[in-house]
């Protein structure tokens, strides 16, 4: 049996992860987290996320609930993962991050304790989407400079992050497979005379609107024709199914910092 605590218990992919738990008879929720001013604080995990009794009351101090904990899953904002992570650490557990928005140096601190701790980190724990990483490399290095590139990206209107994680992933695979450095060649919105693209400038733009779960379309334009690859998320539970199977993965894995490439074995 996996032991799981989840920070976010209370949040949109938080809830669903722990109502989807019920599915797998080999993990068991046993910590469920949220900030101190979070009024489901003290409320049970399973009836906040609409499964009844769990028996798992929600509280605001992951100390009081990481001893019991094999595998702490969080889905929360970039501060709040790291402060959960150094206790992670503290008390040498593992983590499932599905956490977007880091900075390069909040990524450089988690690669840095990926060293002394088993850590997955996906921006998108989607079984297609990654499968897409895979596709998008192996297209781009085929089409190489002669095509244009553009990503556009829609989420619900309470994403905090833009672009989204995903959104990132997709233009640094791209990059990597061109050949082409990231930071030189992102370009996150045009206004104005702008003069005409550059051939190697990887385009990234964002909506915001309603309740859109989670869509992506990579656009490769090229003379007299163009290939458009779009994947579509139509319920959070994707995310939360993928969020439990890298638990599944990483249960005894040695310290070190993977991806769901590594957990569905398509790297």
């Amino acid at each position: 049996m996996i032991k799981v605590t989840v920070c976010g218990a209370a949040g949109r992919m938080g809830s669903r992860i722990i109502a989807l738990s019920k599915d797998y008879l080999e993990i068991k929720i046993v910590g469920a987290l949220e900030s101190k001013n979070n009024p489901k604080v003290g409320s049970d995990a399973g009836v906040v996320a609409g499964i009844g009794d769990l028996g798992v009351k929600i509280v605001d101090d992951i100390e009081r609930v990481i001893d019991n904990t094999d595998i702490v899953v969080n889905f929360t904002n970039p501060e709040a993962t790291l402060e959960h992570l150094e206790i992670v650490r503290k008390y040498k557990k593992s983590m499932v991050i599905g956490t977007t928005g880091f900075s390069n140096e909040q990524l450089t601190k988690i690669q840095e304790i990926a060293k002394e701790i088993p850590i997955v980190l996906s921006p998108n724990m989607s079984i297609g989407v990654n499968l897409l990483f895979k596709i998008l490399k192996d297209v781009a290095k085929v089409l190489g400079d002669d095509y244009d590139v553009e990503i556009v990206e829609a989420h619900h209107r309470m994403k905090k992050d833009a672009p989204s994680g995903t959104a990132i992933k997709m233009a640094k695979v791209i990059a990597e497979a061109l050949g082409r450095n990231f930071d030189e060649v992102a370009v996150y919105a045009r206004k104005g005379i702008i003069g005409e693209r550059t051939k190697k400038e990887i385009g990234i733009q964002t909506i915001r609107a309603g309740d859109i779960v989670g869509e992506h379309t990579v656009i490769f334009g090229g003379l007299g024709e163009r290939i458009e690859i779009t994947h579509k998320a139509s319920s959070r539970d994707t995310f939360a199914r993928g969020a439990l199977r890298a638990v599944l993965w990483l249960y005894g894995k040695p310290a070190g910092l993977y991806d769901m490439g590594d957990v569905l074995g398509i790297k």
